[in-house]
């Protein structure tokens, strides 16, 4: 009788570790409707199956850090080259060798230690005002700080991650001195106070309260195509501009993810981040957010296309944004951008 009881302890261990290592844990600041269908078939493909914890990007980070080896996490996605910065510099990921990640994300898309990757791209663009203001009088970032743009600009806070490696490149480009000099300048342009996400600023516009707005470019593809009357309303009375075409091309930012340091299912991690570039991964990405590919040779969705592509890219170490972070928002404190 003892030794049919081990036979069956013995039995039911080796079956928790089968399943195990058939799933993979990922912490997710995408929202699920923007990663789930993707997982479900990821899993369809490989047997994998994926537990999935959305939350806020600095939530997950906090839980990663407070969870330490005990974490069940072996997958961070998050959106924003500065917060994967911050996930590598808490030491909260791990290297990766994969020759799919590395030959299908270009050098500056990934972290150079390989410790994160580029998923998907999305431009912060310039939109205007049809009606008040035609597309010459637009140029380059540096050009919002003008003052012929005074009571003209709508643009979010400067707590929001966007702005803040907007900031950082430009300090990558510029300096410091110069950065701060750009900041001062476009927060004495502002029409109002900063407040409201990207659609928020796009609306605005359409009330006639701005001209022009500095967004994410896939905010106004999902208002093009929104249940929401008053967002397809509000994004027909804009139009889109890539900045700094002349030059260095128009700012690029991502989301990414990395393998935590602690992963117990290290290579379906992997696998699932190989999986996330596939041509499969790739196109349903820029079909169904109106983001760009990481991956050469995949289509645009029709929106994207038609607000010009490709476009100048500049193609600046992505690492960069979460390195001058910390200067960018001190930026903004010394000016007053809130």
């Amino acid at each position: 009788m003892k030794r049919y009881l081990a036979f069956i302890i013995i039995l039911f261990l080796f079956a928790g570790t089968a399943l195990a290592g058939d799933e993979v844990n990922l912490y997710s600041a995408r929202k699920e409707n923007l990663i789930k269908p993707l997982l479900d078939r990821f899993t369809a493909e490989t047997g994998i199956e994926v537990n999935l914890v959305t939350g806020k990007a600095s939530a997950l980070l906090k839980r990663l850090q407070a969870e330490g080896r005990n974490t069940p996490a072996d997958l961070f996605l998050t959106v924003d080259a500065g917060r994967l910065h911050v996930a590598k510099q808490a030491w909260l990921l791990q290297p990766v060798e994969s020759k799919v990640l590395t030959d299908a994300i270009p050098a500056h898309l990934r972290d150079r230690d390989n410790q994160w990757f580029g998923l998907s791209k999305r431009a912060r663009v310039i939109v205007y005002s049809k009606q008040r203001v035609k597309p010459e009088m637009l140029s380059t970032y540096e050009d919002l700080a003008d003052p012929k743009w005074k009571g003209r600009i709508c643009i979010r806070s400067s707590g929001n991650i966007y702005n803040q490696s907007l900031l950082a490149s430009l300090i990558a480009h510029h300096g410091e001195t110069e950065a701060e000099k750009w900041a001062a300048g476009v927060l004495a342009n502002m029409a109002r106070p900063p407040r409201g996400n990207d659609r928020a600023q796009v609306k605005a516009i359409a009330i006639g309260e701005c001209d022009i707005a500095v967004v994410n470019s896939y905010y106004l593809g999902n208002m093009q195509t929104s249940s929401d009357q008053r967002e397809r309303e509000a994004a027909a009375r804009v139009a889109l501009f890539f900045p700094n075409q002349n030059d260095r091309g128009a700012h690029i930012n991502i989301s990414g993810a990395g393998i935590t340091k602690h992963a117990a299912n290290r290579d379906n991690a992997r696998k699932l981040l190989e999986f996330l570039v596939s041509d499969e991964a790739q196109k349903w990405y820029a079909d169904s957010n109106h983001e760009y590919p990481v991956k050469a040779g995949i289509e645009v969705s029709p929106i994207v296309k038609a607000w010009g592509y490709p476009f100048k890219e500049d193609t600046l170490d992505m690492g960069k944004l979460g390195q001058y972070n910390v200067t960018a928002v001190k930026i903004f404190d010394r000016v007053g951008w809130r």
